[in-house]
């Protein structure tokens, strides 16, 4: 009776472990690791973990390590073979994104908000992993290429029109600055009066009769005599100052 005792206790025993090996020390082991987190994607693959977790390795921020690319396809790959007591995250693809295939612990779902898809996943007792292959649809991509191309075309147009407003703008100047000697104006004048002309527009001043015989080399009487005639036509006043008369263009 004693040995049978022994026998059975043994094989209670062994129920015993092989209960706590499959139900209890995994469950324990469980325990050990949370989290609660959120989940970011990019463009160009670099993803930000961020959260609440206990987990050493988990939390990551702008880092291409849980991504890949071949061709247009980007695989996402998050497994962490620890068992996790509870776990929840949210997990953001970047604009644009179509989902190929999907895998993941626990339980999922997949919302869309105006062109950005979401999952949400959650489990407990189980490993941590997620494993999204999606593709970042080529329009989007094309709009992009296009939205540069135009603001860069703009960019130029603009710096053309300033450089083409400055040169009309520099030349319209020269112009208005540039004397006037337009011949139509001086019809019905003799050389030396078109000469005195010349010589007050391009003086834009008032000067004494000295001034234009001694400049214009013409001897004084021919001089008075025709400031009188260009005085007559309109065409100059003449203002005494002292001894001196001074000579200017006549303003219309």
């Amino acid at each position: 009776m004693g040995l049978k005792n022994i026998y059975k206790k043994i094989f209670f025993l062994s129920i015993l472990f092989i209960i706590y090996s499959i139900i209890i020390q995994p469950i324990t082991q469980a325990e050990n690791y949370y989290a609660d987190v959120t989940i970011e994607v990019d463009s160009s693959g670099f993803v930000t973990i961020d959260g609440i977790t206990n987990h050493p390795d988990l939390l990551i921020e702008n880092s291409d390590i849980y991504t890949s690319k071949k061709q247009s396809y980007w695989l996402l790959n998050i497994t962490k073979e620890d068992v996790f007591s509870d776990f929840i995250y949210d997990l953001s693809l970047p604009s644009g994104s179509s989902i190929n295939y999907i895998k993941s612990s626990g339980f999922i779902s997949i919302e869309e908000n105006e062109g950005n898809l979401f999952i949400k996943g959650f489990g407990d007792n189980e490993s941590f992993s997620i494993l999204v292959q999606y593709q970042i649809e080529k329009l989007i991509e094309n709009q992009k290429l296009e939205l540069d191309f135009i603001f860069i075309f703009l960019i130029f147009l603009i710096v053309i029109v300033t450089i083409f407003l400055i040169i009309f703008l520099i030349k319209d100047k020269r112009i208005v600055n540039q004397p006037k000697t337009n011949e139509n104006n001086f019809r019905g004048l003799n050389q030396r009066q078109k000469e005195i002309m010349n010589f007050l527009i391009n003086k834009d001043t008032a000067v004494t009769q000295t001034e234009i015989q001694r400049e214009l080399n013409i001897p004084k009487a021919a001089v008075s005599r025709n400031i009188r005639g260009l005085e007559l036509k309109g065409l100059i006043e003449k203002e005494q100052i002292g001894m001196s008369n001074l000579i200017r263009i006549k303003k219309q």
